[in-house]
């Protein structure tokens, strides 16, 4: 049965993350938190808490008031650049979280070691096979591998692309979750089949009723085609400011003015390099709060992924879950025949 394949394919990360189907939300800041993330649990699915630039004390409270939302596993993504990086190691700690994310480039010295430490599971993302083996020795428990078609800050390969080289080469030795471009069933059946454990969403989360985006950050979302989510442009090479995908609007241009502003700067020795990333990483934090929270849909950044698209309207987690495994269901059918 069609159906019970499905479940014996997502077996491996199901029984990872401790939920029902291998569905990870991806970490949207402003977007991922207790709501959206606790709705997701208990429909089934794998939250993630998107920590991003929060202090330990705000992550202590969102923890906390998801618990009271939620009795099933969810995780918790940080980003490894993050000064206060291990303070919110501890906090999860702390919470006895299960899981813990890391995203934003390579683990500093000892933050895998901590999370181990304190008995969770650690997940890094994979850009590239070479980096992904480095990991793998490093001792992370599962990665998640993610395209250039995903949404906020991306990579260079696609995700077909990815899944190609790194699945045959390392599935074999931990779970390995697929993300990027993803928002039918058929797509997770079929990377489900090349050997994934299970596949990480963002961008087909984001109008749902439990999400607390504004109304108009929704409406750009169900109105937009995938060819209106697109790819920051790098204005200096001494700035390396990792691209990042987002609806294409005023504050996308903007943010090309911003860099050539903070480029300037480092021109005239007004400030130095480290300064000037962080306020270009600055810069994106606030405009991507005045999109999702204050609805600023022209100033803000809407940050999207190509599957953008196909999302169509608002609709409840839980009948975005089981649509998806019915469309996984129906594809793995088709393919049986």
């Amino acid at each position: 049965m069609p159906q019970d394949k499905l479940h014996r394919l997502m077996a491996r990360g199901t029984e990872f993350l401790g939920c029902e189907v291998a569905i990870m939300c991806g970490a949207m800041s402003w977007v991922s938190e207790r709501n959206l993330v606790s709705a997701i649990s208990n429909a089934g699915g794998f939250g993630v808490i998107a920590c991003g630039a929060m202090t330990p004390e705000l992550l202590d409270t969102e923890i906390a008031e998801t618990k009271k939302l939620t009795a099933k596993p969810f995780g918790v993504n940080l980003i490894t650049m993050h000064p206060q990086l291990f303070q919110l190691i501890a906090v999860c700690a702390k919470h006895e979280v299960g899981h813990v994310v890391l995203a934003g480039g390579l683990p500093p010295k000892g933050s895998i070691e901590a999370i181990k430490d304190m008995g969770a599971k650690v997940v890094c993302f994979a850009p590239a096979l070479a980096l992904a083996k480095k990991l793998v020795r490093s001792g992370v428990d599962a990665l998640v591998i993610e395209g250039m078609e995903a949404g906020g800050h991306i990579g260079p390969v696609a995700t077909s692309v990815l899944a190609q080289e790194i699945l045959p080469e390392l599935a074999h030795e931990l779970p390995i979750f697929v993300a990027g471009g993803i928002a039918k069933g058929g797509a997770i059946a079929g990377y489900l089949e090349m050997g994934a454990s299970g596949v990480q969403l963002g961008t087909r989360f984001v109008c749902a009723h439990e999400s607390i985006a504004h109304p108009n950050f929704k409406k750009a979302f169900i109105r937009a085609s995938a060819r209106d989510a697109i790819a920051s442009v790098q204005v200096d090479p001494r700035l390396p400011v990792i691209p990042v995908r987002a609806l294409k609007n005023a504050g996308t241009e903007a943010f090309t003015a911003k860099q050539r502003e903070v480029a300037a700067r480092l021109d005239a020795g007004e400030i130095e390099m480290g300064e000037a990333q962080l306020q270009i990483e600055h810069y994106w934090a606030g405009a991507l709060r005045r999109a999702v929270i204050d609805g600023d849909i022209e100033g803000g950044s809407l940050m999207a992924g190509q599957s953008v698209g196909m999302v169509t309207k608002e609709e409840p987690v839980a009948e975005i879950i089981a649509t998806l495994m019915a469309e996984a269901v129906e594809a793995l059918e088709k393919r049986a025949a």
